[in-house]
């Protein structure tokens, strides 16, 4: 069975990567560049990052996450 986002959100003007999660939600890091602050949304749970900092370490956190969450959001109309 796979599952997956009825559509996927807007890119951030300031996203570095998108990733997925187990069943497709996004998964964004965004900051100014790789090489300053950068700070993490999962587009299916709502988690983020609580503050940013190095990208690399960004990504070890992001990737950790999207490897585990298999929340997707659908909106209820």
């Amino acid at each position: 069975m796979k599952v997956f986002c009825q559509s996927a959100p807007l890119e951030p003007g300031d996203l570095l990567i998108r990733m997925h999660n187990l069943v497709g939600a996004a998964v964004d890091i965004s900051g100014p560049s790789p090489d300053s602050g950068a700070r993490w949304t999962c587009h299916g749970c709502g988690e983020s990052s609580r503050e940013a900092v190095t990208f690399w370490y960004t990504r070890g956190e992001a990737s950790a996450h999207a490897a585990q969450c298999r929340a997707v959001y659908h909106r209820l109309h």
